[in-house]
């Protein structure tokens, strides 16, 4: 149990903390439809910080930490809303954060236990790393929007 839970923290540390974005677009087909996918969180615990997303377009660069699209918007008691535009068809997932101390990266107790909210599309929590399987989607046809909850 230990392990797994170490694993988790060392995980999400570097798949916030150290995420780099990829250094090319994905190729587009010409003519191909794109899209935009929306999310919002509705309860945010403070106004303080930012929230961090990011798109992932693959298992792959989810695993290797390559962002596809990222952003960063103020958070508010209110809730925020964000969208990521121009997306081809394909299948992606979203994590984010509230980096609700504004010091670019998302903390972590002693123990190891996260210390900012935090959350990813299909709002499945699970102890241990977050999975691209589990917060995957398809976009195809149609814009798409998601709520996380924290």
């Amino acid at each position: 149990m230990i392990r797994i839970f170490i694993t988790a923290v060392i995980y999400l540390i570097s798949l916030f903390s150290q995420a780099q974005e990829k250094s090319g677009p994905m190729e587009v087909i010409e003519g191909s439809k794109l899209y935009c996918v929306e999310l919002t969180i509705n309860r945010v615990p403070s106004d303080k910080g930012y929230i961090y997303f990011a798109m992932y377009a693959s298992e792959e660069d989810f695993l290797n930490r390559n962002i596809y699209k990222k952003t960063r918007v103020k958070a508010s008691k209110d809730g925020v809303k964000i969208s990521f535009n121009d997306v081809p068809s394909g299948t992606y997932a979203v994590t984010c954060y509230h980096d609700a101390n504004d010091n670019g990266r998302m903390d972590f107790s002693s123990g190891g236990m996260p210390e900012e909210d935090y959350g990813m599309t299909n709002n499945v929590m699970s102890f241990g790393p977050p999975r691209f399987s589990d917060a995957k989607f398809e976009v195809k046809n149609k814009d798409l929007t998601f709520e996380i909850v924290f």
